[in-house]
């Protein structure tokens, strides 16, 4: 067991600087489409440090408190975001970013903003005065020492994917406190918005990042993020950074598909000549792991027609008609995943940037899993035992969304943030199934085609791995918010947040007794109003890429998606409304009447419920 101290949490994030003035019109039912992919310079960058930099005494910091531009990619209408990891006396604080948003002037327009920096140095800012005000940043250990305390829980014979890195940095450790009003609450009673966490004290740390995997015959892959105290090396926390789809128990999944590949020396390969460019091979594309854990090859074939549309049968051949109907379910996927970002939103491959990515299946023997690998940006697919193999349209859309996230918001994949980063890739997968299921076309996302279950396809049993519209089917997911959801797995405290997509979506029921319906929606009409699966993404997107910062919760989530909701449809709108009710639906946030005008649902004469 590995011993914890205060587990490190997430705090709300201040909104700094103007209102994002760049909107889309109120109302307007128009892609948010990103802008140009570019990369800001050296000098460019230092220009969006020194703005921020001379905000500080406005909001409390001393000098020692600095910024570095650690990621960038497009925005919304021609903006470009920045992501600026807060730092002190040189070093970086975990978990705290301000998430930069920049006109074509490359000045500031808004800025969200952790808290989680606010207690360190001398400025007025610092509530703990002299316990934090000169903090020391020298550690009393190596770095290798510190690499090998992360490496004392790991088990024997371990091999590296790639060699572990360690990194010194300020850990902030938080306590929930009561918000006012809510001191005398039972706990069962808390609403997301009761709490506020506080940071109750930081260390020094060194952040060890562990990709290991098992030796033959199995090479399990054990991806594994150590924070290691660096006064004394002790473990403060760990936690799996393996971002997988997990479950017990011609296109194999959606008869003959097209597909896009390249014909060279005689030969056609499995690479999009028109689908990002770049990366490992070039283009994106399917490789071959040929029951190992490496990606292998690009699959070839003389000629352009692949695949049987059967379930791999074990002991065959992972290249002939059969094998290849893996690397067709894949790419089948690929494809309309990448498609939906760009015809939707203007996004272009996993980073925004157009770098193309891959898919490597036949991953180690009857493997019950698929995951995204930050070592390499790509995924990786099993064949299955317990499932068929699970390169499902929405399984494909779930990992490609664990890539997004990473190049943007990068949700810390524990605890609350874990979970939100978990049902993004659950929301990225359902809406490119429904945009595959409508023909892969077009910049809206059709308002059927997708089941709300992920992985009911790979299942052998008909029992998907969860259910979005009530979590708690699958035995282990919760429907709402509580103060014991940062406790659980990612892949269970992601339900609430899966359910809020759906009801934002869909909207709910007011009986009692179906699986739409929430005890928290009390205001009128019980039964609140979805806005469509198709604006419902569009605020969801632009929260996550323009908005959240990697240690964002549910509350922060809430408040941020207001805000897209507000930035997109206009003050007042009844998307801001529904996104609120979305959230009061499962105990984020109070519930709110919706207004008397009449709905999408009532001037079409249906309802936007899925009541079976």
């Amino acid at each position: 067991m590995i011993p914890q101290t205060l587990k490190a949490a997430v705090l709300a994030a201040a909104v700094l600087f103007a209102p994002l003035a760049l909107l889309a019109a109120p109302g307007a039912q128009a892609a948010p489409m990103m802008g140009t992919p570019l990369k800001l310079d050296g000098k460019a960058q230092a220009q969006v440090v020194n703005q921020l930099a001379a905000r500080r005494t406005a909001v409390g910091l001393d000098a020692d408190h600095g910024y570095k531009v650690v990621a960038q990619h497009p925005g919304v209408q021609g903006t470009h975001v920045v992501r600026a990891a807060h730092l002190y006396k040189g070093l970086r604080i975990f978990g705290s970013e301000s998430v930069v948003v920049l006109d074509a002037r490359r000045q500031i327009v808004s800025e969200s903003a952790s808290r989680r920096r606010l207690h360190l140095g001398r400025g007025t800012a610092n509530r703990m005065q002299g316990a934090t005000g000169g903090f020391n940043v020298k550690s009393a250990i190596s770095r290798r020492a510190a690499i090998n305390a992360a490496l004392r829980d790991m088990p024997e014979g371990v091999v590296n994917v790639t060699g572990p890195t360690a990194e010194l940095l300020i850990y902030p450790l938080t306590r929930d406190e009561r918000a006012p009003g809510a001191e005398g609450k039972l706990e069962s009673e808390l609403n997301a918005v009761d709490l506020v966490e506080t940071v109750d004290r930081y260390e020094l740390a060194w952040l060890v990042r562990l990709r290991m995997q098992t030796q033959l015959p199995d090479r399990q892959p054990l991806y594994y993020d150590v924070v290691v105290n660096a006064r004394d090396g002790e473990i403060i926390d760990r936690w799996n950074m393996l971002q997988t789809v997990e479950g017990v128990g011609k296109s194999q999944y959606n008869g003959e598909v097209p597909l896009s590949t390249t014909f060279a020396n005689n030969t056609y390969q499995m690479l999009d000549p028109e689908r990002g460019k770049g990366g490992a091979f070039g283009a994106m594309a399917i490789t071959n792991a040929n029951h190992g854990t490496a990606s292998g090859r690009v699959y070839t074939s003389t000629v352009n027609t692949w695949g049987d549309g059967k379930q791999f049968v074990e002991g065959g051949s992972t290249t002939g008609p059969n094998g290849q109907t893996a690397a067709v379910n894949a790419m089948w996927g690929l494809k309309n995943t990448y498609d939906m970002h760009k015809n939707v939103l203007g996004w272009l491959a996993l980073d925004g940037q157009d770098t193309a990515t891959h898919i490597a299946v036949h991953v180690n023997r009857g493997y019950d899993n698929a995951y995204y690998s930050d070592t390499c940006r790509c995924m990786f697919i099993g064949d299955g035992t317990h499932f068929t193999n699970l390169a499902a349209i929405d399984v494909v859309g779930h990992e490609m969304g664990h890539g997004i996230t990473a190049a943007t918001s990068n949700l810390v994949y524990s605890g609350e943030p874990g979970g939100l980063n978990e049902s993004s890739s659950d929301i990225a997968g359902e809406v490119v199934e429904a945009y595959a299921r409508g023909g892969g076309k077009g910049d809206v996302i059709p308002e059927s085609g997708n089941d709300w279950m992920l992985g009911s396809e790979i299942s052998r049993t008909g029992t998907p791995l969860r259910w979005m519209i009530k979590p708690s089917r699958d035995g282990n997911s919760i429907d709402a918010w509580s103060t014991g959801l940062r406790r659980l797995d990612v892949h269970y405290s992601s339900g609430p947040n899966n359910r809020m997509f759906y009801f934002l979506a869909k909207g709910s029921s007011a009986e009692n007794g179906n699986d739409a319906w929430s005890r928290y929606l009390v205001k009128q009409p019980l039964a609140m109003t979805g806005i469509g699966i198709d604006k419902a993404f569009r605020i969801w997107f632009r929260a996550n890429t323009t908005k959240f910062t990697s240690s964002t919760n549910y509350a922060d989530a809430r408040a941020k998606m207001i805000e897209a909701a507000t930035e997109l449809y206009g003050a007042g709108a009844r998307e801001a409304i529904a996104v609120q009710r979305a959230y009061a639906a499962i105990n984020v946030g109070a519930d709110v009447d919706e207004p008397v005008t009449p709905s999408p649902a009532e001037t079409t004469g249906r309802s936007l419920v899925e009541t079976d």
